[in-house]
């Protein structure tokens, strides 16, 4: 199912990557594009939650919905990381352990696949809290100013990056543990 709901909705996190990317190269006040970038950021992530929930309850869930999705996820945070990192509000390191993990649990996950074995690298909570935590810090980063007049989003965006730098780290080295009694009984 090509064109369902949930696909559409999958496929607006991709178009919104130029969207936000965009905003940054227009002739815009600073505190405007970091605003509308947010909350571009925030309708675009809670579209991750949306599709997934009608899917299930449209009862459109598709193998094609299924590789789309998190492939939309990944191109969006890449992509805003990148931002981030132009925008000098991200360290690059973080940003590379953040990239450099998606890209090699992707990897791992397409041979499992290949081999018969995904169960075994099967999404874990580790990684939804690691997803969660990045969907916080980015719109906050993005942000870059003080919301409400109180909370400094800079300082918590910070903060909640690392954290996801973190749970980057520990999420991959739980999968590549998953997968090693495999990998070790594919290299005898």
């Amino acid at each position: 199912m090509f064109l369902t709901i949930p696909t559409i909705l999958t496929w607006a996190r991709i178009v919104a990557i130029p969207l936000i990317v965009g905003l940054f190269y227009l002739p815009l006040e600073p505190a405007v594009a970091n605003l509308v970038a947010s909350v571009l950021f925030v309708v675009f992530a809670a579209t991750d939650w949306l599709d997934g929930f009608l899917a299930r309850k449209l009862n459109q869930t598709s193998a094609f919905g299924a590789f789309l999705d998190p492939v939309a996820d990944k191109f969006l945070v890449c992509a805003s990381l990148l931002v981030l990192v132009h925008l000098g509000r991200v360290d690059v390191f973080v940003a590379l352990i953040i990239i450099g993990r998606e890209i090699a649990i992707s990897a791992l996950r397409e041979w499992m696949a290949r081999i018969g074995a995904s169960k075994s690298v099967a999404v874990h909570m580790l990684g939804k809290l690691k997803t969660t935590v990045q969907m916080l810090a980015i719109p906050l980063l993005l942000y870059d100013g003080r919301l409400f007049g109180v909370v400094d989003t800079a300082l918590w965006g910070t903060a909640l990056i690392w954290l996801a730098a973190v749970l980057t780290v520990w999420s991959m080295v739980y999968y590549l543990r998953r997968a090693l009694p495999e990998i070790r009984a594919r290299s005898l």
